[in-house]
């Protein structure tokens, strides 16, 4: 009796520790971490900058052949083309977005990733000439590639490549919450999560540690921002005939699955459960 309940509180102990120990690393390299995106995000600043002046800079000279007696040839047009890519490249080397020059443009390579783990990389291979258009492209059907590029492309490939990555971002993080919760947390799902292409309707019944062998909570979740990794919308409800603290804990979750990501979320869950034992 008693040494059975010294044994069991020393191993709580034990395990807390081990618990706050793992807690302090993680905080510790995440501080790192943020430390590090702190300078990639001065150096790509700097960067910039260098590619602003430089752009400036080839846009007096074009300026200067333009008003001359000649028109400039199609080579040394050409020529400004290519150095004004390379600009960019230095410019979007520190954001996720890496390129290569080809025969005939260049070719964009958009990397994601969630809180330091790579997910997954798409290209885009764009002609320069006689107009800056797509040849090939590896961007998923259901991502807004067509409205984006239509209103970027030709006029602000920076923001093009930008508002593109955003979107690459914030899908790939969207499913890999989704793949984390079937893998970690299948237990506590009811069936499998259903889910549209773009992961940006979700929706899965679930139970809590401690609730028995029922599922008495469902959950709808809606993201209409489609450069975000959280839901705008979260609507968590259980059986007609739950209980009302359920109720409450019902609105508890929707509060959080709006707040966290989705397995952090079932995370804290299990965490709330320790708490209570």
């Amino acid at each position: 009796g008693v040494f059975t309940h010294l044994e069991r509180l020393e191993a709580q102990a034990h395990e807390a520790g081990r618990k706050q120990e793992e807690k302090e690393q993680q905080e510790e390299k995440l501080a790192r971490l943020k430390e590090r995106v702190e300078e990639l995000r001065t150096q790509r600043d700097k960067l910039q900058a260098k590619v602003d002046l430089q752009q400036k800079g080839q846009t007096g000279r074009k300026g200067i052949i333009e008003s001359g007696t000649t028109e400039p040839s199609a080579g040394a047009v050409l020529e400004w083309k290519i150095r004004r890519l390379q600009g960019m490249l230095q410019a979007f080397y520190l954001t996720g977005i890496s390129a290569k020059l080809t025969k005939r443009g260049v070719c964009f390579s958009i990397s994601t990733a969630y809180e330091g783990t790579y997910l997954d990389s798409y290209y885009l291979d764009l002609l320069i000439r006689p107009e800056v258009q797509i040849h090939h492209h590896s961007v998923p059907i259901f991502i807004p590639l067509e409205q984006i590029t239509k209103r970027y492309l030709k006029t602000d490939i920076r923001r093009c490549l930008s508002v593109l990555s955003d979107h690459l971002n914030a899908y790939a993080r969207r499913k890999y919450q989704a793949d984390q919760l079937q893998e970690h947390f299948s237990d506590q799902l009811e069936g499998t999560l259903q889910r549209n292409s773009l992961c940006n309707l979700l929706v899965f019944n679930y139970k809590v540690p401690g609730e028995g062998k029922t599922f008495p909570f469902n959950a709808r979740l809606i993201y209409r921002d489609l450069c975000c990794s959280l839901p705008t919308e979260a609507v968590v409800s259980c059986t007609e005939k739950a209980p009302e603290s359920l109720q409450e804990t019902a609105a508890a979750h929707s509060e959080l699955f709006r707040h966290l990501a989705l397995h952090k979320a079932f995370c804290s869950f299990s965490r709330a459960e320790e708490r209570e034992d």
